[in-house]
């Protein structure tokens, strides 16, 4: 049993590769909940989303949001009668979050997930973080916003001085979860608000030092390979490079994977984890993907 921990784009491109070449059956998939808020009266959870569609093969891959071929009739006319969304959320994207919204109501996020990856026939495990609503707040330069409103309405241009978000309680079956597994992949998401508030749950960080964890870096010499990690990083004084998240990682990490470009800070690396696996970590391609995959699996003693 594999268990991948996620945020909602670069580990998704993983797990494109890594589903090709594993059981589904044998893996497990932990989701950050930390940015979950509801959008024009239904609950967005765009990680899960966005996993959800990447394991049923929904997924809009130019994205990595929403469905491929989706429309948007419903988020046009909103805006045609003066209800604008922050969010651009698809026809199809929208029943999905109508219906989580509605199971929660009855049965819980965690089940409600449980529940839509069956429908989607997915035979993989899919677990939200947590279960608890969550709160991160990005303090700026322009004031203290909220992270879809840094990250949409604002293009992730203000400069991030500090990194706020509540702590909140693991759904069942999280630490158990990493507790019986062979291994544990930290996927390339952004480590500050991705992977951070999965670590932060409690009794995660401790079993995981009982576990292989082999983690890929999302950074590549000094900048992150999408999103706003390396801002996020600065702020919170972590260097960006894969020194840097080796480090946030070091009390339960075994092996970093890094891009080819990074080869020359192998022997920094080895002073934080006793691994290091040097390899392409682009992944432009379902090739490059599947190859990525590949190198992690066979890592795994």
């Amino acid at each position: 049993m594999i268990t991948v921990l996620s945020g909602g784009t670069g580990t998704p491109k993983l797990l494109q590769g890594i589903k090709e070449i594993v059981d589904p059956e044998e893996l497990t998939i932990i989701v950050n909940t930390l940015e979950n808020d509801y959008f024009s009266g239904v609950y967005v959870s765009a990680d899960i989303d966005t996993v959800l569609y990447t394991m049923s093969d929904m997924i809009n891959d130019e994205l990595w949001y929403g469905v491929k071929d989706d429309t948007f009739i419903t988020h046009e006319r909103l805006e045609e009668i003066g209800c604008p969304e922050l969010l651009r959320i698809g026809d199809i994207d929208r029943a999905t979050k109508i219906q989580k919204t509605q199971l929660m109501e009855k049965v819980g996020l965690a089940k409600a997930c449980e529940i839509q990856a069956k429908n989607m026939g997915i035979k993989s495990r899919i677990i939200p973080m947590s279960e608890e609503q969550s709160d991160i707040k990005i303090i700026s330069d322009i004031g203290e916003l909220e992270f879809h409103d840094f990250l949409i309405k604002h293009q992730s241009q203000p400069e991030v001085l500090d990194v706020k978000f509540s702590n909140v309680t693991p759904s069942p079956g999280v630490v158990d979860a990493i507790k019986n597994s062979d291994a544990v992949v930290i996927g390339p998401s952004n480590p500050v608000t991705s992977i951070s508030p999965i670590l932060s749950l409690e009794g995660v960080r401790d079993v995981l030092k009982d576990t292989y964890v082999v983690a890929v870096s999302p950074i590549i010499g000094s900048d992150a390979v999408s999103g706003p990690a390396s801002k996020f990083m600065k702020a919170l004084n972590i260097d960006v490079s894969s020194v840097g998240v080796a480090s946030l990682y070091s009390d339960f990490l075994d092996n970093i994977v890094v891009d080819d470009k990074d080869s020359n800070l192998k022997s920094q690396l080895n002073q934080i984890v006793n691994k290091v696996t040097v390899t392409n970590t682009i992944m432009n391609s379902l090739d490059a993907k599947k190859n990525l995959a590949q190198k992690i699996i066979e890592s795994i003693p």
